[in-house]
């Protein structure tokens, strides 16, 4: 905690939408100092330092801006960072709590996400977006969709937002399988869920949706042997992390069509290069990691920030994640 007498550099980065400042109540913070609303993507180091070395606290969305040992270190001023969500990636923890850096995160985020996952589901099969764009252009039934009826749902990991994503799955009549590392067919039962092995989730599926926490552990667990198990008819869907799958593999699955497409929310790298094959490729749908950016989310999201910022400054931080 700082002492109350200085007037903190309050900075709310990652905003790419230029929305934050609308979307909570940040006059709150004014007592404490000065707020400053940032719309920059991450940059090269040096640039991040430049733009980023004058600040007390610093608001973050979860796995936009990486702050490794390389910046915190270079940031002297820092001395709290607030992040959407209680997990984040792009944080080095153990750097931060050795810099003195409090790490406190929000609430939100399962919700959304797991409506943006079924939204593709729903959206892949029928190809909605290829028939609504032929609409426009003056087109009328340019091919046939598929149904989910009675088709087999994979969950590449049960938690929160699997779970979620199991119970929309039901609502359709479809057979919901399962599995991760740590899944055992008990938990899986409780969910209403069968539990396979993985060779079997990626053989049986008709759409395999990936659910995972991106560690090193689970880092590229969809691989070329496990999509090369995948049915020709199957799709593939990942609103997780990118590095949770192959990118490499997943691109030649793709352009040999050896599954039937893919779509995804999130990528290796973050905004997705212009001339990336995944922004032109006819069997992917691809958007822009807008899993949580939803009015509520962002608005969970800011308002618990700010709380953040209070209580830390009033000495009893709240949610601290390090």
């Amino acid at each position: 905690m700082l002492t109350k007498l200085k007037s903190l550099r309050i900075a709310v980065i990652d905003d790419w939408q230029s929305v934050a400042e609308q979307a909570a109540d940040w006059s709150v913070l004014h007592p404490l100092g000065s707020v400053g609303f940032l719309h920059d993507y991450p940059a090269a180091l040096e640039s991040m330092v430049e733009r980023l070395q004058s600040y007390d606290v610093i608001c973050v969305m979860r796995e936009r801006t990486k702050f490794d040992q390389a910046l915190l270190s270079r940031l002297p001023q820092l001395k709290l960072l607030a992040t959407s969500g209680m997990k984040n990636a792009a944080i080095d923890l153990a750097a931060a709590a050795q810099l003195g850096i409090q790490v406190c995160g929000t609430g939100g985020g399962h919700h959304s996400a797991a409506e943006l996952t079924w939204a593709l589901i729903m959206a892949l099969p029928r190809n909605l977006v290829k028939e609504a764009n032929d609409l426009q252009a003056g087109g009328w039934q340019v091919g046939l969709g598929s149904d989910l009826y009675g088709k087999t749902l994979g969950l590449l990991g049960l938690g929160k937002i699997g779970q979620r994503v199991a119970s929309y799955a039901r609502a359709f009549d479809m057979r919901v399988i399962a599995w991760s590392e740590n899944l055992t067919a008990e938990r899986a039962a409780q969910c209403g869920v069968t539990y396979v092995s993985k060779s079997a989730l990626f053989q049986k599926s008709d759409i395999l949706s990936v659910h995972l926490v991106l560690s090193d552990r689970s880092r590229n667990i969809v691989d070329a042997p496990s999509l090369a198990l995948m049915k020709p008819s199957a799709y593939l869907i990942n609103t997780s992390r990118g590095p949770l799958i192959d990118e490499a593999a997943l691109l030649g699955v793709l352009r040999e069509r050896t599954i039937a497409g893919a779509a995804l929310d999130v990528f290796d790298q973050e905004p997705l290069a212009a001339d990336h094959p995944f922004r032109t490729m006819d069997n992917v749908l691809a958007t822009p990691h807008i899993g949580y950016v939803t009015q509520t989310d962002y608005g969970v999201f800011y308002r618990q920030m700010i709380e953040d910022i209070l209580a830390w400054h009033d000495g009893q931080p709240l949610r601290v994640i390090n």
